[in-house]
Order: C-alpha cells, then structure tokens, then sequence
C-alpha cells in the first residue's frame, strides 16, 4: 500500500514543523508540504493532492473555513478532493458548524497528544469512524445551537428514499451515537448497524458521519435539545 500524503495547514511554523514530525516519524504516513495560510493551502493542494490535509482555522490572507470549502470543491474537469482534518479547540466553537457545511471530513483538538493526531489523520484517510465519540458530541452541541435559530435549511424529501430503519439509525447517528451505541438502542447487531449506515450514505451521497450530523439536522429529521 502507498503512504497517506499529508499537506499541514498553519500559520505557526513551530506548529507545523511540530505536527510534520510527529507524523513523519510514522509507516505509512508522509507530509508532503506545509501551508501558512488558507490561499497557500488551496494552491498546494491542487498541486500537490495530499490524500488528507490537516487544517487550522484562524489564519491569515484566507481563513480555514473558505479553504476547507475551496479545496472540498472539485473544479471542473477533475474530481480530486482531499479529505480536511480541521483543527479546532473549544475557543473557537463558533466556527465548527461553518466547517462542517464547508466539507470538513474530521475535527482533532488542536492539544491532542501525538497519538491522537496520528489515529485522527489514519482515521480520516481511511473514511471510517473520522471523530472520538466526546468529541463528535460536543461538535453536535455547538452545531445544533446554532441551527436551532434557524429554519431546517434542507427539505425532508431528500430523506425520501430511506427505509424507516434507516431513519431510525440517521436520527441517532445526528445525536451523536457510535455504531456500538446505535446497536445497543435499537437491539440490533452491530454489523447490522455498519450496513444500514453504509446504505444511508450511498442513498443520499454522503462521504461521511460529519455531514450525515449536518443533514439530519439541516432537514429537520434531529431536532436541537432546548
């Protein structure tokens, strides 16, 4: 099997040297270039196609957020996108569900210890489980706040095609629940659960759990805790 390709993203250069190290140091993994603002991260994605790019947010000349939805966006004539591992602390909560809409695969707190940089960025490059449970559920916190000022922006037809199973599973994916926990709920074995997730994301052209938390939200399906 090739290496995961890397590209880091930010604006500290002791941050980005830091992060190449720890993950340079690893089989199978491998950065291939480093960014200090968003503009430069979109140019040297288009060039360089890392496979996962590890992304701050406050940065300066373009900020994480645009990049993420820049780089996310295929351009015409070329399908390639890489998958974003966005780097967050709960300072800066506000910005999670804009990056979540922008096409954002993962989020790792910015304090992880090396070994969680090093699951998150294999985790991410395998389009598997992409977020820690506690951490997937206070992105969901902070999300859900804020749509809970605005109306579903999605219609719920687009849930149309899913079984009422399916919607069952979606419903507690968008609460924040693991595969394990969705088994235990609906007293299902978990392989069932992997194939019922697996076909909601095929049916309504997800890539992942992130945006499947965003549509059930977005369509009105989970509704915000009060």
């Amino acid at each position: 099997m090739s290496d995961t390709t890397i590209l880091i993203v930010d604006d500290q250069a002791m941050v980005r040297a830091g992060f190449a190290a720890i993950l340079d140091s690893q089989d199978g993994l491998r950065v291939i270039g480093q960014a200090s603002d968003g503009a430069e991260a979109v140019a040297l994605g288009r060039s360089l196609r890392p496979d996962v790019v590890l992304m701050d947010v406050r940065m300066p000349v373009m900020n994480g957020i645009d990049a993420t939805r820049e780089l996310t966006t295929p351009s015409k004539g070329d399908p390639y996108t890489p998958l974003v591992l966005v780097l967050t602390t709960f300072d800066i909560d506000e910005y999670v569900h804009d990056a979540l809409r922008a096409g954002a695969s993962g989020f790792l707190l910015k304090d992880a210890p090396p070994e969680d940089l090093i699951h998150a960025v294999r985790v991410v490059a395998s389009g598997d489980a992409l977020i820690a449970p506690r951490v997937m559920k206070r992105l969901i916190e902070t999300f859900t706040a804020s749509t809970a000022r605005q109306a579903p922006a999605r219609r719920a037809s687009e849930l149309n095609g899913l079984t009422e199973r399916e919607r069952e599973v979606l419903v507690l994916i968008g609460r924040g629940l693991s595969n394990s926990e969705i088994a235990g709920e609906l007293f299902i074995a978990e392989q069932t659960v992997k194939t019922h997730v697996s076909k909601i994301f095929t049916k309504l052209n997800l890539r992942d759990r992130v945006q499947a938390v965003v549509l059930a939200y977005d369509t009105g399906l989970v509704e915000p805790a009060r």
